[in-house]
């Protein structure tokens, strides 16, 4: 009995039919992660609203037990407190998309004024952070990955958990006295010292980035005791990322390094260092971009624990002041302000990740 075999058709002339291609091209799926951008925000905004609306009006949060109830009444009416909640919602999500998000009850300042003089400062922690995070958490990875299942491959990992384990505000305590108490090296808070913070505010048009309008206005000076003052917050802050980013470079380094072309190259000669340093490492920074987004939002959830220990004036150390004022506008508006940026972030990254991998996208 002759057996049949089955026959490719590349064999006999007749092409193969082209294999079909699931999901979409890129501008199809920037645009719809650019249009998640918007329930997204919708829904957190909603959230805020109402649960900061559980304890009653913000206004008897604030000054209930401190002012007289017929004129705790008259301030109620006066801001709207006393109208049906979905009609305090719907008002409120107008005031939003007007830029308008009222005004703080502690202190009788506009919202908007707040967020843009208090979040710089949180943008400048942040990013420092993320510089701090960047330059501890790939080296080590790599490292831990060239020496895998050896000691300073268990001597790192017990480090990165350390690192994302250890609470922030105990990291900066520990800091704080390592390097500001016992060694003196260092400020133990602020900013920027008194001299230097007058010197920068006066400045035309700040940013309110203190190393940034320290370079622009050529103070050196001031530059280096911005820096000074802020390598303790930032390195509190950074190594609870560090610890996500060294994890996740070991990993993925250890799974590049067992890739066909990886081995091809150790055939050829090529060492152990230069195929991890100029081959291996590229593809497997790429989920370091896609978890940032993730890391942005655990970098803000730092950074109000952060700001309060070291007295760093931005939107984490505000929020603190305004919850126990129990003002819960300026707390709304801050959450609100929040959320935007990680949904932007987040945004930001899909787009990045999208052009470097493909493959993010189907």
């Amino acid at each position: 009995m002759t057996a049949l075999t089955e026959t490719p058709p590349e064999a006999v002339g007749v092409p193969a039919p082209a294999a079909k291609r699931k999901g979409g091209g890129l501008t199809t799926y920037l645009i719809i992660r650019f249009l998640l951008i918007f329930p997204t925000i919708l829904i957190l905004v909603t959230m805020v609203f109402f649960l900061m609306r559980i304890t009653g009006d913000p206004i008897t949060a604030a000054l209930g037990g401190r002012l007289p109830a017929d004129q705790l009444a008259i301030r109620i009416h006066e801001a709207g407190y006393d109208r049906p909640i979905l009609v305090q919602y719907f008002e409120y999500l107008g005031q939003i998309f007007t830029g308008n998000f009222g005004r703080t009850i502690s202190d009788n300042r506009a919202v908007t004024e707040m967020l843009a003089t208090f979040g710089t400062a949180t943008l400048e922690l942040a990013i420092n952070a993320v510089v701090v995070a960047l330059i501890i958490g790939i080296p080590l990875g790599m490292i831990a990955a060239h020496r895998r299942d050896k000691t300073p491959d268990a001597v790192l990992r017990i480090f990165a958990i350390l690192s994302y384990a250890t609470p922030v505000f105990f990291a900066g305590l520990l800091l704080k006295l390592i390097f500001s108490v016992w060694l003196g090296w260092l400020p133990v808070a602020g900013r920027a010292s008194t001299s230097t913070e007058i010197a920068l505010t006066s400045l035309a048009a700040p940013t309110g980035i203190y190393w940034l309008d320290a370079l622009r206005s050529g103070n050196l000076a001031a530059f280096w005791d911005v820096e000074a003052h802020s390598i303790l917050p930032a390195l509190a802050l950074g190594l609870l990322t560090a610890g996500v980013f060294l994890r996740l470079v070991r990993t993925n380094l250890i799974g590049t390094l067992g890739r066909d072309y990886v081995e091809a190259g150790r055939s050829r000669g090529v060492s152990e260092f230069r195929l991890v340093t100029r081959h291996a490492y590229k593809p497997a920074l790429i989920p370091i971009i896609t978890v940032m987004g993730l890391q942005i939002a655990l970098l803000l959830g730092g950074a109000v624990l952060t700001e309060t220990t070291f007295e760093w004036k931005g939107l984490g150390f505000q929020l603190a002041q305004y919850l126990t004022a129990r003002d819960f506008v300026a707390v709304q508006g801050i959450v609100v302000l929040l959320a935007v940026i990680v949904a932007v972030t987040n945004f930001i990254v899909d787009v990045v990740a999208a052009l470097i991998d493909p493959r993010v996208r189907y």
